[in-house]
């Protein structure tokens, strides 16, 4: 029995630079990230970001993780629902223990990776269509120095190889502030607090970040006023989504050779193509 009914992710479109050759048009497939809201009926509790795959196995690990349940039998059922924006999962509990949680009356608020923090019914997700901001048209000369520079800007990961950085570089790709954290949320948003403390234009500059390109980090840049968000790992198709409605430029699987556009290839300047790549 497959696990999963659901696509679990799908084929993006992209344009593929390498460094000082023309670039291409390409898929790339990325994972799907749909809210899940996390409803202990009649009380919804928390709306994660997750792959729709194995859910039952998830409503019933987060309710033991989060202290909800202490035994796999104080569930009594597991329903999934298709909601208009997003999934909600269904959790029935034993009525003793359904007493108890709704006792308590408490909301999940922030966690390190996969939820919305405060949010606790799909009905509250952020909701967002715009133009295109106004900034820097970033160069690809400039994200290939960006991403050389990011490695040296992380003395804890140095140390550990256990921490994510979030970093904010000018439009020729000079690295003007980076933040580490265990959490890539957490980096991000020391990294935007920093610049806004700074007074920091948001349009003269971009975002590289360590980490997966999820949902949560282009809001948080979008919230910033950055216009670009460069992610050294792949991103998930509601980054994309949402990256495209925010009218901002994503790319992903930032390496040394070369970079993925996912969303606003058309305002990125190649002032390399045909250059030598080391140049």
């Amino acid at each position: 029995m497959p696990r999963s009914d659901r696509d679990t992710s799908i084929e993006a479109p992209s344009t593929s630079f390498r460094f000082g050759e023309r670039a291409r048009e390409e898929t790339r497939r990325a994972p799907v990230e749909t809210p899940v809201n996390i409803v202990y009926p009649p009380m919804p509790f928390a709306v994660m970001m997750a792959t729709p795959a194995d859910l039952r196995d998830f409503a019933v690990g987060f309710s033991l993780t989060e202290g909800i349940v202490e035994r796999v039998d104080e569930i009594r059922g597991v329903e999934i629902e298709e909601r208009e924006r997003g999934l909600g999962l269904l959790v029935t509990l034993a009525p003793e223990k359904m007493r108890r949680h709704l006792s308590r009356a408490r909301n999940m608020a922030g966690r390190t990776g996969c939820g919305l923090c405060g949010i606790d019914d799909l009905s509250a997700l952020p909701d967002f269509v715009g133009q295109p901001r106004a900034f820097s048209r970033p160069r690809l000369s400039a994200i290939r120095r960006a991403i050389g520079e990011l490695g040296g800007r992380q003395p804890l990961n140095d140390a550990t190889h256990a921490v994510h950085a979030a970093a904010w570089f000018s439009p020729e790709g000079e690295c003007l502030a980076a933040r580490e954290d265990v959490g890539r949320h957490n980096a991000l948003d020391k990294l935007i607090g920093a610049l806004a403390l700074a007074g920091a234009d948001p349009a003269a500059g971009f975002v590289v970040i360590t980490s997966r390109c999820s949902f949560e980090m282009v809001e948080k840049a979008a919230v910033f006023g950055a216009g670009a968000i460069v992610a050294v790992s792949a991103p998930t198709s509601l980054a994309i989504e949402r990256a495209r409605a925010r009218g901002m430029i994503l790319m992903a699987v930032a390496r040394a050779d070369g970079v993925r556009c996912f969303t606003g290839e058309e305002r990125i300047i190649d002032d390399l193509a045909g250059k030598d790549a080391g140049a």
